[in-house]
């Protein structure tokens, strides 16, 4: 069981920038894919950004493409989550979550993920 915290979600102006952070646990945290989420009021959770393990790749939703950037350091076991130019519309509780099956590739279900954060709060003033 991989245990996954957030913080760094706050409340900012729309064209401010946030920094997410997420804290994980396990010994083998270096060999999964790690992936943010977010989920607005009344939507579905949505796919944001995926890394693989090695952090040489990376995938986002078009919505945040060229605004947000998400990196990893295995050797804090951490993932992070950059978001520049920030929209009212991004305005969500953001989850980070674990992939212990795959560490490679494009995988954006929720499906695909087996552990997950207890979110943290964003909020996006106009």
């Amino acid at each position: 069981q991989v245990q996954l915290v957030e913080s760094g979600g706050g409340l900012v102006q729309a064209g401010g920038s946030l920094r997410l952070s997420c804290a994980a646990s396990g010994r083998t945290f270096s060999t999964y894919g790690m992936a943010w989420f977010r989920q607005a009021p009344g939507k579905e959770r949505e796919f944001v950004a995926r890394i693989t393990w090695s952090g040489r790749s990376t995938f986002y939703a078009d919505s945040v493409k060229g605004r947000f950037t998400i990196s990893r350091d295995n050797t804090k076991k951490a993932v992070f989550l950059q978001m520049n130019s920030l929209k009212p519309e991004d305005t969500a509780v953001y989850y980070c979550a674990a992939d212990t099956i795959s560490g490679v590739g494009d995988r954006r279900p929720a499906s695909a993920y087996d552990s997950w954060g207890q979110g943290t709060q964003v909020t996006v003033s106009s």
